[in-house]
């Protein structure tokens, strides 16, 4: 090391010994130190001796410089250590196996809508997908297809796939919260319900929304308020309706959501068109509770709202008088 350094003209020995060795004085040796304390911050040995020679030759831009390069070195050793973790994941038998997985990561991150969904579809021929890639993927596709395809091969996964996507209803992006519940919905399995009912109280609507409405398609009673909410507002208030009607097969719960309802009809400040929209909703809601709602609002001052309730409660009086010929016959 020394002979290169000398060779280099950074360090040169004060003399020489009798029989030939190379004497350093104490000025040398720290010379040295300096040396090999700078390559220690990943200066090519010309730009040590420019810092050491160079009076002129400032650190400031250098430093800068190094910073950059150690961000990027670290960016790629942390990308080859992901990808390496994911080969590991899925438990290959042999080579073939490894280069085929490196084949189905640099599909999913492929600029080809194209070669990513047939990524995503290829766990149907039996090729295992690192589940960790598939939620990365999902969480920042933007081709509704590719994500169709995406969210298909996730809910096919196994169970680590709920957690990784809950983690994805904390991004700061709204984006992508909104694919993390939307991927977590067609999860299977009650890891994925658990954390759906956790999202009824996230601060984003639209994560609230998604949720709602899946597992009010399921009959979980929790969803409920969350629900009535989407119909006040008039987001996706519809199929909020629809989730309804199927909850309120259980009939503690349609008297619930008919209190609900009404209780929103109730306060002033409910505008005329929620009110509308409220009252619609009573009609795929059963039970007494429901009808004395609408006989109420038959009797509305707003006049859109009387005649939606009375159209409702003619067509419940259909129903009833159809079901009682039914019974008889």
């Amino acid at each position: 090391m020394l002979r290169h350094y000398e060779s280099l003209g950074l360090v040169r020995p004060s003399g020489r010994t009798g029989s030939g060795y190379r004497e350093y004085s104490g000025e040398d040796i720290q010379r040295i130190f300096h040396i090999e304390s700078l390559r220690s911050l990943g200066l090519s040995l010309r730009e040590i001796g420019r810092a050491l020679d160079d009076p002129g030759f400032t650190p400031s831009a250098l430093v800068g410089d190094l910073i950059r390069q150690t961000r990027e070195r670290i960016a790629a050793q942390t990308e080859l250590l992901t990808r390496l973790r994911r080969i590991d994941a899925a438990d290959p038998a042999g080579w073939e196996d490894v280069l085929q997985v490196v084949a189905l990561l640099q599909a999913l991150e492929s600029k080809s809508a194209a070669a990513r969904q047939r990524a995503a579809l290829s766990s149907a021929d039996g090729i295992p997908v690192p589940v960790e890639a598939l939620v990365e993927a999902a969480l920042s596709e933007t081709e509704p297809n590719v994500a169709g395809a995406l969210r298909w091969a996730l809910a096919r996964s196994g169970d680590r796939g709920p957690a990784l996507l809950a983690e994805g209803l904390g991004s700061p992006v709204a984006a992508v919260r909104e694919r993390a519940v939307r991927s977590l919905v067609e999860m299977p399995g009650g890891e994925a319900t658990a954390h759906l009912r956790d999202a009824l109280a996230h601060p984003d609507v639209v994560v609230r929304g998604y949720a709602a409405l899946a597992l009010g398609t399921q009959g979980v009673a929790d969803a409920v308020p969350t629900l009535i909410d989407m119909i006040v507002e008039g987001r996706n208030d519809t199929d909020a309706a629809d989730a309804l009607s199927v909850l309120a097969s259980d009939t503690a719960t349609a008297d619930q959501i008919a209190s609900g309802l009404v209780d929103h009809l109730a306060h002033d400040t409910t505008e005329a068109p929620a009110r509308g929209r409220l009252t619609q909703a009573l009609a795929g809601i059963p039970g007494t509770r429901a009808s004395r709602a609408l006989v109420e609002l038959s009797r509305d001052a707003d006049r859109a709202v009387a005649l939606t309730a009375t159209y409702l409660l003619r067509l419940r009086d259909v129903r009833a008088g159809c079901a009682r010929v039914s019974g008889q016959v």
